[in-house]
């Protein structure tokens, strides 16, 4: 922010230097034709319910930002495939994810599914290193979208590391996390219920117009991520 900010004032300067202007006050469409058209189309990725798409939040050395986690399943012989240049711990949340995936009862998966398939967990931008624990629940969620056959509800985003018995532990950077997830038109937050203590830290007007809620166990995770396929409406905006 700062960066632009002090490119729009040298351009400002500039003008002034020639003469063009002794005095201006900006508007967006001022600070486009300055800056050029905007660089990052976060909100575009949020067009629809996707299957095996899931929306994670991360801390970042800038602030938060939004991750996006995609999972496939093909033939295979029960592999997990991870891409995106992740780092060990985020390998190893995944790993947790999967275990737990395989343990969750899903009606009318075949018994022989985790051994005929591989599972490929993608984390675009991949030129950019990712790291941590706290997208465990996104990509647990992901997966089990995958193999239920039920859409991710695009505007709900979630942070939480996971437990091999799909309990969710505290994260880091949460108001980072939560300015990522306002920028980005999300319209809930799903939140580990051990870090509600750290809101009494967030200023109100970065919680405004979001609804949160803090959740213990990868149940009540599902149960507002996943969409039913035949609904019409998304609960993030019928709740």
């Amino acid at each position: 922010l700062e960066r632009e900010l002090a490119a729009v004032c040298r351009k400002v300067a500039v003008k002034i230097a020639h003469g063009d202007m002794k005095r201006n006050s900006m508007t967006p469409a001022k600070i486009e034709a300055m800056l050029g058209p905007p660089r990052h189309f976060t909100e575009d990725l949020l067009d629809r319910d996707r299957v095996g798409v899931a929306t994670g939040l991360a801390w970042t050395a800038s602030g938060g930002d939004l991750l996006f986690i995609e999972v496939v399943a093909v033939a295979g012989t029960g592999k997990l495939v991870l891409t995106g240049r992740l780092g060990e711990v985020m390998k190893e949340s995944a790993q947790a994810a999967l275990s737990y995936a395989r343990s969750y009862e899903i009606a009318d998966l075949p018994h022989d599914f985790f051994s005929t398939h591989d599972l490929h967990v993608h984390v675009p931008a991949g030129s950019i290193p990712k790291d941590g624990p706290s997208a465990g629940i996104t990509i647990a969620t992901a997966i089990i979208s995958v193999l239920t056959g039920k859409p991710v509800h695009r505007r709900i985003a979630m942070t939480g590391e996971i437990t091999l018995r799909g309990d969710i532990m505290p994260i880091g950077g949460l108001k980072e996390k939560i300015l990522a997830a306002r920028s980005a038109g999300i319209e809930m937050i799903l939140v580990p219920h051990l870090n509600q203590r750290n809101f009494s830290e967030i200023p109100a007007e970065v919680t405004a117009n979001l609804k949160f809620h803090f959740v213990e166990h990868m149940d009540a995770v599902l149960a507002f991520a996943l969409a039913d396929p035949t609904a019409s409406e998304s609960p993030a905006t019928a709740r």
